[in-house]
């Protein structure tokens, strides 16, 4: 193997998708992970921010399911390719990651339009922080979309180019741009992006069916869900 497991453990918190429930989180930090590792990791519901991998354990809970799109198979209804028309004169580039200061001033503001909107949790965001995050640990797989409206840089999709698919990591937009809905622009894109490499999956991450930010995820069929938990050594299964 050609990584080094710095640091595993499990967490119990406050549940960041439910109220008044309490969750038990798996992590483990891997330095030089690379796309096979990933992909695997991914495959059996882990997420990765940075060099972080993280997955809910919690053992009298099963609501956090690990949901993927059927890439080959997606079909835009109307509604969809009204949103595709109506963003489609922004500029898109996909880049290895990077921290500028339109990055943070975004983010941040970002965060704050959804603190009034969705009652998130305030997020005060440092440069370090955001490296430690969305930079580091890209290896030879992670990338950044970044949409601009002219020379204006207005959305950044973080995202993992892996062997089977693509994995969404994190999505955050100027809320100026509210009307373009550029969360759904972004997943078509990434569906459009996958298919053009030739990939069969888009990795949402988890879909939680009382959680208003992540019951969103259901709506973008035909998808399939991980079964179970899987370890490592486990083979996994979707249905």
């Amino acid at each position: 193997m050609n990584n080094i497991l710095v640091k595993e453990c499990a967490i119990d918190d406050r549940c960041a998708y439910l109220e008044n429930h309490h969750q038990t989180m798996h992590y483990k930090v891997i330095d030089s992970c690379s796309k096979e590792q990933c992909s695997a990791l991914i495959e059996r519901g882990w997420r990765r921010f940075g060099t972080m991998f993280f997955r809910p354990i919690c053992k009298d809970c099963t609501e956090c399911e690990s949901i993927k799109i059927d890439v080959q198979n997606y079909k835009y209804s109307k509604s969809d390719r009204r949103v595709i028309r109506k963003a489609s004169h922004f500029k898109i580039i996909v880049q290895r990651p990077t921290l500028t200061k339109e990055h943070l001033e975004i983010f941040t503001e970002y965060h704050n339009y959804m603190k009034k909107k969705r009652d998130w949790d305030q997020q005060n965001i440092t440069a370090e922080n955001y490296y430690l995050s969305f930079v580091q640990g890209h290896s030879n797989f992670g990338y950044e979309v970044l949409y601009f409206n002219e020379d204006r840089l207005i959305a950044v999709d973080l995202i993992d180019i892996l062997e089977e698919g693509i994995s969404s990591i994190y999505f955050y937009y100027n809320p100026e741009y509210q009307n373009f809905s550029l969360g759904k622009y972004s997943i078509y894109h990434q569906i459009e992006y996958a298919k053009q490499l030739g990939l069969s999956w888009i990795y949402l991450g988890y879909y939680v069916s009382e959680c208003q930010s992540l019951a969103y995820k259901s709506c973008y069929k035909p998808y399939m869900t991980l079964q179970g938990r899987p370890s490592e050594l486990d083979s996994y299964h979707w249905l």
